[in-house]
């Protein structure tokens, strides 16, 4: 069931919707539910400002957080504290599903900035992986949002 709040990005090959928006709550909960397609990975990154909770809805997905490696599926929740490294790939062959909830304004808002509306309540068609240019310019904005991307997506 949507709720009144559901707000539908796409986020570069995913499918974002913004369950809890930090601006609906005192307390500065952000909720975001995500789908993207078998093989998804961002780049390692780092959030200087925010641990990311991961909560596994649907298919199976590898974690990277430091020099850990995790195996999740549906159900199960890591969370990504704040200055450290991380990032996922997702192995399922139907794609996965899974909500981060995070404390702080600065992923959701980077999420909104980047992402476009949703034409459609399916997922985006593939881009890919960026150019270079597109490359630079995530890095770029994501540093503006206390985000530094510091290598590349799990192969």
């Amino acid at each position: 069931m949507e709720n009144s709040n559901d707000h539908y990005l796409w986020f570069l090959d995913t499918l974002v919707n913004v369950r809890v928006s930090v601006k609906d709550n005192s307390d500065g909960i952000s909720v975001l539910e995500h789908r993207a397609y078998q093989n998804d990975s961002p780049p390692l990154h780092i959030h200087q400002n925010e641990d990311e909770t991961f909560y596994v809805l649907e298919g199976e997905f590898r974690f990277l957080i430091k020099d850990e490696e995790y195996h999740l599926r549906n159900g199960d929740i890591l969370t990504a504290p704040k200055g450290v490294p991380h990032t996922y790939k997702i192995e399922s062959a139907g794609g996965g599903k899974w909500l981060t909830i995070i404390h702080g304004s600065d992923f959701e808002d980077f999420v909104k900035t980047m992402g476009r509306p949703a034409d459609k309540i399916e997922l985006p068609l593939r881009h890919g992986a960026p150019s270079k240019e597109e490359a630079e310019e995530l890095t770029r904005k994501a540093a503006a949002f206390h985000i530094n991307i510091v290598g590349p997506p799990l192969h």
